[in-house]
């Protein structure tokens, strides 16, 4: 059987797709002008019919297929009368004119108007070899062999519209069964509540026609069946994808389009032939109000309005700048407004979501002022629960009295937290940690709360894990995750977050595993992490440091508290009980004055416990070889050089940075030291300065004046100076004149050691600087024996 002539293919039109094409179509307006045979009054108007035929193609003599092919049949009418395209004869009788005579008929008019059906794919009956019609049948032209519904639909869709618009009469069979539907009739999507599962919702899509409603769904999962790639449908020459509804007529939809409404609906769960999800999953309805827009078939939503303006609301995000809370002690930078705009938009709509800003930007600060907002407001008449890491309690509790001091807090940790149970309600944020998550579940679970925030939120990563656990028998209105990385290793920790957060947004671990990990993970698949990043992108907040800079202001200071534990934990308590029993004897033998010695003996010892055993020579220190901090500190360079950052790292213990620099070596990160040793201490400097390193590790005392080191953009005080203002004159060998870019200062500290505890006294007593390091003599003397008892008191359990 021959292929079909002409420029017709599956894309439709040739006329639309190539100019040859669209040249012979503008010749063909000329029938819609009016124009006729030169030197003849009468005009040749093509006329079309539009039916159905059996077409018989033999195959040798004894078997011939039967194919069911749109037939077409050409007419031309000259004023009263028609003849046939195929009919001889040269002129024609108008019985309106006999008084005239004969019409002379005008084959260059007959000729363009078959050139222009030929364009569009219709092939000459006569053309065909080894085919015939049945005998009688009144065929000129057939549309297609091969029986496509969806080039058929496009020939009647598009070609046939065009060809009226060329002045053509066409007439289409009632029982025509590639009819489409009138361009006017709107499509309908009704949205209604789940009668057995509350907690979803069933939609219905099809099309309003003569005022009656049909369901698409049917042909349009089955379309998803059958497609085994929606990017192929893209990639189809066809024109349109005909979408049956009903046993005549179709629905054409253009191939990008019906991809984009594809790719909503394979996410939404089949019940039957209809369609359901959980209201976590209503952003859906907004997708999917994106992929029907049309501005010439227009969609007609009913149903459940106020769920659908919620998908909306989430997918648009934050269209209402809230007032920021006028109690705050803090002015936010413009995009830590966005972040206080954007959590209070989740709230409105009750959702959860992942404040995801880089480390050092403010997550802290933006969800205290969001928590002030919400008691401003007089929603918060629940307490909020902040959930962190032990390491972070004091943080937080030291950020909220400073940001927000109005706010009643209540730390839940050590021993002596179970007889603070009773008072959660009256408190309105309530501290604790992710072990008494779990430990202190059923005194915590018997309270509800307004807020709950998981800090550090990664920390819930295993979904199978306690914390988890605990974390999901918490009872309150709103909850919020923070969490700088909340990808650490695979795809299962972000289900876990958002199972905590929304859950039945990202489907159960199994399925999640089946329809993302596995693509993405083991496949790399592109479409399969396109659709989890649109699923999850309205309730995931993510600044970078680069994407803010501009916003950022030119120092930002940081504390960065670490847990000790462990063998490091035990020798630090070994010798602090020894140290606090000596420093008590000294002052009631001699008087707190004479006891300096033993106290700054006793203070560096624990000082350096907290930095590394290593440092400590007592026999008690040898053999212990876990340090907390200094993990920590690794992890951090290797992260900050990772993403580009270049690193001034201070101590002032010499020996300290030799243990640094032995560990940096071991993970490959370059880096250069000065210290009072160092004979040539240009050559480092230049070193850091050429960029041949991206690491200087600097002793406080060599390195505190005499620098410009402006190429650096991060300052790390390994160990905090009891002068504030010998650490700030180190810092400032990066942050001075002719730096460009935002510097960021980590201060690292160990969670409730001296180090913590000295952080938390500067802030009520400033004389206490001079006190413990002050340079002169006598300086301890002006210490209180209740700060000593701060200063040693036992770590937080």
């Amino acid at each position: 059987m021959p292929s079909s002539p002409g420029p017709w293919t599956e894309a439709g039109p040739a006329h639309e797709a190539s100019p040859q094409a669209a040249r012979v179509a503008r010749v063909g307006s000329g029938f819609a002008q009016g124009s006729g045979p030169i030197g003849g009054p009468a005009v040749a108007v093509p006329c079309l019919r539009v039916t159905t035929e059996t077409l018989f193609v033999e195959h040798g003599c004894k078997h011939a297929d039967e194919l069911r092919v749109a037939a077409l049949r050409l007419d031309f009418a000259y004023g009263g009368s028609r003849v046939r395209a195929s009919d001889p004869c040269r002129r024609i009788f108008d019985p309106a004119r006999m008084a005239e005579g004969p019409i002379p008929r005008d084959p260059a008019a007959e000729g363009q108007a078959r050139r222009v059906l030929e364009s569009f794919g219709a092939i000459e009956i006569d053309s065909l070899e080894d085919a015939a019609v049945t005998p009688g049948a009144e065929v000129d032209y057939v549309v297609r062999l091969d029986g496509s519904a969806h080039a058929l639909c496009a020939f009647s869709a598009y070609a046939l519209p065009q060809l009226r618009r060329l002045g053509w009469q066409i007439e289409i069979d009632a029982d025509y069964p590639w009819q489409v539907v009138d361009a006017a009739a709107p499509l309908y999507a009704e949205v209604s509540p789940d009668d057995r599962r509350p907690d979803w919702f069933g939609l219905e899509l099809g099309i309003e026609i003569d005022g009656h409603r049909v369901s698409l769904l049917p042909a349009v999962l089955e379309l998803l069946d059958e497609t085994q790639s929606l990017d192929a449908l893209v990639r189809s020459p066809r024109r349109c994808i005909a979408v049956k509804v009903d046993e005549r007529r179709w629905l054409p939809v253009p191939p990008e389009r019906l991809r984009r409404l594809l790719k909503v609906l394979v996410e939404m769960y089949r019940d039957g032939q209809k369609l359901s999800l959980p209201a976590s999953r209503a952003v859906a309805l907004a997708h999917l109000g994106a992929a029907l827009h049309d501005e010439q078939r227009p969609v007609r939503w009913s149903g459940a309005r106020e769920l659908r303006d919620q998908a909306y609301a989430l997918a648009m995000g934050p269209r209402v700048q809230t007032a920021l809370p006028s109690g705050l002690r803090a002015s936010l930078r413009p995009y830590q407004e966005d972040g206080l705009h954007w959590l209070q938009h989740l709230r409105a709509h009750a959702a959860g979501g992942v404040l995801a800003d880089d480390m050092g930007l403010g997550k802290t600060l933006q969800t205290i002022a969001h928590i002030l907002a919400e008691k401003e407001a007089g929603r918060m008449d629940r307490p909020t629960m902040v959930v962190t890491l032990t390491s972070l309690v004091g943080n937080w509790a030291r950020e909220i009295a400073r940001f927000a001091p109005q706010l009643k807090v209540l730390p839940l940790r050590g021993p002596q937290r179970r007889m603070r149970f009773c008072e959660i309600a009256q408190h309105d944020v309530v501290i604790t940690t992710y072990p008494l998550l779990s430990r202190d579940r059923e005194a915590l679970t018997a309270h509800e709360y307004h807020l709950l925030v998981l800090d550090e939120a990664h920390t819930i990563k295993n979904a199978l894990g306690q914390a988890h656990e605990g974390a999901r028998a918490i009872t309150a209105r709103h909850r919020l995750a923070l969490s700088g990385t909340p990808i650490e290793n695979n795809l299962g920790e972000l289900w876990a977050i958002f199972d905590f957060l929304n859950p039945g947004l990202l489907g159960d671990a199994e399925s999640f595993r089946a329809n993302f990990r596995h693509p993405i993970e083991n496949g790399g698949d592109a479409a399969r992490a396109e659709v989890l990043r649109d699923q999850v992108k309205p309730f995931v907040l993510r600044r970078t440091k680069d994407t803010v800079a501009r916003d950022l202001p030119p120092k930002t200071e940081i504390v960065r508290a670490v847990e000790i534990g462990g063998a490091q934990r035990e020798l630090y308590e070994a010798i602090r009980v020894s140290a606090h029993a000596e420093v008590r004897q000294q002052i009631r033998m001699r008087g707190i004055g004479a006891a300096t010695i033993p106290i700054l003996d006793a203070l560096l010892k624990l000082r350096q416990v907290c930095c590394d055993p290593r440092l400590v020579g007592s026999d008690a220190a040898h053999g212990v070889t876990e340090s907390a901090k200094y993990e920590l500190l690794l992890d951090l360079v290797q992260q900050q050089v990772g993403q580009g950052r270049r690193i001034l790292l201070f101590s002032q213990f010499a020996r300290m940075l030799g243990l640094i620099s032995e560990g940096l070596l071991g993970r490959g990160i370059g880096h250069v030291t000065l210290t009072g040793s160092t004979p040539d201490r240009q050559k480092p400097i230049d070193a850091f300065e050429a960029g041949r390193a991206d690491v200087f590790l600097i002793s406080l005392k060599a390195g505190g004046t005499g620098l410009n080191l402006t190429s650096a953009d991060t300052v790390i005080h390994y160990d905090p100076w009891w002068n504030p203002a010998a650490q700030a004159q180190a810092t400032d060998r990066a942050y001075r004149i002719g730096q460009t870019k935002p510097v960021f200062v980590y201060n690292l500290i160990a969670a409730g050691s001296v180090e913590e505890r000295m952080l938390a006294l500067q802030q009520h007593k400033r004389r206490l600087a001079d006190a413990i390091l002050g340079d002169g003599p006598g300086a301890a003397s002006r210490l209180t024996e209740r700060d000593i008892d701060d200063l040693l008191a036992p770590l937080d359990a």
